[in-house]
Order: structure tokens, then C-alpha cells, then sequence
């Protein structure tokens, strides 16, 4: 993203001349009260605030001279930030449907079928069908618990794989995002994906080029932009790949149908019974149906597999953490051969541990943007039909206000409380809150739970090299999703806790 936005710069300079014709159709905004922000340069506003840094950072950076509610221009982007708890709540409660539509971007627009997926799809009717599927029959209580299943097969070949790796260092990162990636597969299509590598740098790259900081996103009037940029040509080279990719799967899966008879149904067989049936309002096509699984690898795959790179990240640094958290897995299946998924919902400790990981590394920490339908005021600014809100849930995340040593791991802080990431905590909203909560948080969270509770209880760990745990970087990536820069590696000493 850096790169993009020095490219932003130097497009500007070339298009300077236009800046009057912008400066004409922002006029009428000048009789707002909008909220307060950084001084702008012509044409391109903010954006040179921005160069070189992680939004999440430089915004909360910016919010600490110009209050948690900040108006900045980004070149023709006109958006509100969101920097503190009680304004988020304004948000993503209070006026929870005049902000519920969400801002459509060159990249959404093209590879997710015009935005005819969940999580971007316009606040509507068409938005509320797909919802409610997404509730009553991808991700009900029911459908989520068949998924142990296959999150226990999977578990075993990833445990053999850690045993036959014993005293060896291993990348975290890639092992896991693997072993999640195959659950996703399996729960979505019934197998494991022959195309897993191809969908994972698919959602690596379409995370980085649809985070809104394109130049060409930047100043959505100027076509030639997604052209010259080189925009244009990489997001068709992702929707051709997404295209191929998913209609392989559809070929595949029709054929095996076929022969299988009765089993229990995956997700995609799922949504080719309700699309068969014809019952809906808007009838989905297999170009819906694409989309609708970009979310499903995007929230089941990335955002688990980053917050268990973090959690171990953290509790590597933190010796005393992984001891405790540790022994908590120990003691309480002491003498087991086996952990089944319903045995680790009462780790209270560890789970203290995901939500303080959660609360340091949300996966996405700016959540993503809402579009205002209706004009309404937050803290007595206005804000118009159109401008675009950003909340940035790092920043109320580590709120000093709410948080003592806000930017410290420390689990213990969630112990004998009752914050959790339901949505109702403003000031812990890794999954967002309202009606665009993400509504795959607890297949997420399951994932975490069950997979961080077996590492622990049959493997020692340690860093290699050596290597102080203070020493370990903690970098993030920039791009839609904040994942781990540098691969996390750690050497697996298997143990036998039953003996």
C-alpha cells in the first residue's frame, strides 16, 4: 500500500488542473458542520498524512491532536473517522440504519460479482435476503456444529505433522493458515480444494488492492486512473482467477453429487438447494454464489489463522502467559488421550488469551466502512448522505480511557468481567457491532479455541536461535487484513500430557 500511495502523490501532481472542478462540487459541504481534521492540501487532501504508514496507527495518531471524530480527504473521498468507544456505539447502534450501506470500490464492484456478496453487498432488501441465509443455514448453531467433524480430522493430520516435526523449527503462519484453509475447504465443499494455494494468494492479494488506498479509489472520476495505475489489469487477473477457480469447483461438485447420495449437506450444496428451490425474493445465481464464498474463505480462513499466529506471537514474548495458559489446558484434561471440541469451553484463561490478542491484533482494525444513508449527527457534527465512516477499532481498542496500560498483553485484565465480543462492548469490537457484525465470529472463534487448546496440550514451544522473545517482530502488514509481517517459527517438542 505504501507504494500506492506515493504513486497517489505523483498522479496528483499530474492532475492538478482538475482541482477546480472538485473544489466546485465540494462547496455545498461547506455550509456542514463537519467534524474537525487535519489540514488538507489541494486535490489530495490527507493522503499525504498517510504516506509510509498503517492507517490504523497514523488515524489514531492523527485523532490524538484532532479528537476521535475527524473529518480527512482523501483526494475525492470525503470520510469521517471513528476513534473512541462512545462514538462508535453513535455508530454502530444509535444510528445503526441511517449508517448501515456500505461503499462500493472498483475492486468490490468487479471481483465480488457487483457487490452481490454478504459483507459489501448495498443496505437492502437484496442485503437482508442473504443475511438471513447466512444466519438460519450457513452459520446456524446446528450447521456450526457439524463442522467439528472436520475440524477434529484435520486437527490429527496437523498434530502428526507437529509430532514428525518435533525439535525442528516450523512456519506457524503458513502450517496454520493451511490447516484452517482446509477446514474452510472441507466444510464449504465437502473435500479439501485442490485450488487451496491459488484461493489463498487469491485473498492475499484482492485484501491488499481492495483496501480503498489505490489511487484510482482514491479519485473514482478520473477513469483513466484504474488504467494507468495498473489497477484495472490486476483486478481482472483476480476475477479471472476467481472465476476459474470457482467454476472448477462447481464442475467438480455437481459430478461427485452425483455419486455421493445422501450425506450431510456443505455449504455449497446449501446454497445450490435454495437457489433450486427459486423461493426467493431475488433468485441467486452461480455468480452470487462465488461471492458469497469470497466472505466465507476471507472471515473463516484469514482472520483465524492471523489471530492464532498472533496469540502464539504473544505468548512467545510472554513466557509466563503461555506457562499459565499452559497449565490451565493440562490440569484440566489431565490423563486424556483426547480433546474433543466440546471439552474447551471452560479454558477461561485461554480464552482471556484470544480476547487479549483480539484486543491488540483485531484482524481487521479498521472495520470496514460504512456509507451514510441519511443525514444525521454524531456528537452535533453532520454527517451528510454519501460520506463514508471508518471506525477504526484498534484505536478504541487500546483506548486508555477504558484500557489501564492499554497497549500491553495482559489476559488477566479480562478475568472476573464480562466484556466480550458480542458487539454491546464499544470499546472491544474486533467483529464489529450492529447489523454488519461479522456473522462468522463464532466459527472463528471455535476454530482458535479448539486449535490453540490442542498445541498447548500436547506440544512444548520455543523460539529458535536462541532468539530473546522480546526480540521477536511484531510488524504488521498493511492491506485490508493486519496480519504478522514476518512469519512466525517456533520449534514443537512434542509432550505426552496423559502419561
Amino acid at each position: 500500500m505504501h507504494t500506492e500511495i506515493a504513486f497517489s502523490l505523483i498522479v496528483s501532481c499530474v492532475i492538478l488542473f482538475l482541482y477546480f472542478v472538485l473544489n466546485k462540487r465540494t462547496n455545498g459541504a461547506k455550509s456542514l458542520n463537519l467534524p474537525p481534521g487535519p489540514p488538507k492540501l489541494p486535490l489530495i487532501g490527507n493522503v499525504h498524512q498517510l504516506a509510509g504508514l498503517l492507517p490504523h496507527r497514523a488515524f489514531r495518531d492523527l485523532a490524538r491532536k484532532h479528537g476521535p471524530i475527524m473529518h480527512i480527504q482523501l483526494g475525492q473521498i470525503s470520510a469521517v473517522i471513528i476513534s473512541s468507544p462512545r462514538l462508535a456505539k453513535e455508530v454502530l447502534k444509535t444510528h445503526d440504519v441511517a449508517l448501515a450501506d456500505c461503499p462500493k470500490t472498483f475492486g468490490s464492484e468487479l471481483v465480488l460479482y457487483r457487490n452481490t456478496d454478504i459483507a459489501l453487498a448495498p443496505y437492502g432488501d437484496y442485503w437482508r435476503q442473504m443475511k438471513k441465509i447466512a444466519s438460519l443455514e450457513l452459520l446456524s448453531a446446528k450447521k456450526l456444529q457439524s463442522f467439528g467433524v472436520i475440524r477434529e480430522q484435520e486437527l490429527r493430520g496437523f498434530m502428526n505433522f507437529l509430532r514428525k516435526s518435533s525439535g525442528k523449527p516450523i512456519n506457524i503462519h503458513k502450517t496454520i493458515t493451511e490447516l484452517v484453509n482446509n477446514v474452510v475447504c472441507k466444510a464449504s465443499f465437502g473435500k479439501n480444494c485442490k485450488h487451496q494455494d491459488a484461493l489463498l494468494e487469491f485473498l492475499d492479494e484482492f485484501g491488499r488492492v481492495n483496501s480503498g488506498f489505490y489511487v484510482a479509489d482514491l479519485f473514482p472520476d478520473f477513469k483513466f486512473l484504474y488504467v494507468v495505475s495498473g489497477l484495472r489489469s490486476k483486478l481482472m487477473k483476480l476475477h479471472k482467477t476467481l472465476d476459474r477457480i470457482f467454476n472448477d469447483i462447481l464442475e467438480e461438485h455437481d459430478d461427485r453429487k452425483r455419486d455421493r447420495g445422501e450425506q450431510e449437506e456443505d455449504l455449497l450444496d446449501v446454497l445450490l438447494r435454495i437457489k433450486e428451490e427459486g423461493d426467493l425474493e431475488f433468485p441467486i445465481t452461480n455468480n452470487n454464489i462465488k461471492a458469497i464464498f469470497v466472505d466465507i474463505f476471507a472471515g473463516g480462513t484469514d482472520t483465524s489463522s492471523v489471530t492464532i499466529e498472533w496469540a502464539m506471537t504473544e505468548m512467545m514474548r510472554h513466557p509466563n502467559v503461555l506457562e499459565k495458559a499452559q497449565a490451565e489446558v493440562r490440569e484440566t484434561f489431565k490423563g486424556k488421550r483426547k480433546i474433543i471440541e466440546s471439552d474447551v469451553h471452560g479454558l477461561t484463561y485461554l480464552q482471556s488469551v484470544i480476547k487479549e490478542t483480539l484486543r491488540l491484533h483485531p484482524p481487521i482494525p479498521m472495520l470496514l466502512p460504512h456509507v451514510c444513508r441519511e443525514h444525521c449527527k454524531i456528537d452535533d457534527y453532520d454527517i451528510p448522505v454519501k460520506m463514508k465512516l471508518i471506525i477504526n477499532a484498534w484505536a478504541c481498542s487500546t483506548d486508555p480511557e477504558y484500557w489501564d496500560d492499554s497497549e500491553s498483553f495482559k489476559p488477566e485484565r479480562f478475568e472476573d468481567t464480562s466484556v466480550d465480543f458480542m458487539g454491546i462492548n464499544y470499546h472491544f469490537i474486533p467483529f464489529g457491532s450492529g447489523r454488519r457484525m461479522c456473522p462468522g465470529m463464532n466459527f472463528g472463534l471455535t476454530t482458535v479455541e479448539f486449535f490453540l487448546a490442542q498445541m498447548l496440550y500436547y506440544f512444548n514451544w520455543q523460539l529458535p536461535d536462541g532468539l530473546n522473545p522480546l526480540d521477536v517482530d511484531m510488524a504488521e502488514t498493511d492491506g485490508l487484513i493486519a496480519a504478522k509481517k514476518t512469519h512466525l517459527h517456533l520449534i514443537p517438542t512434542s509432550f505426552a500430557p496423559y502419561n
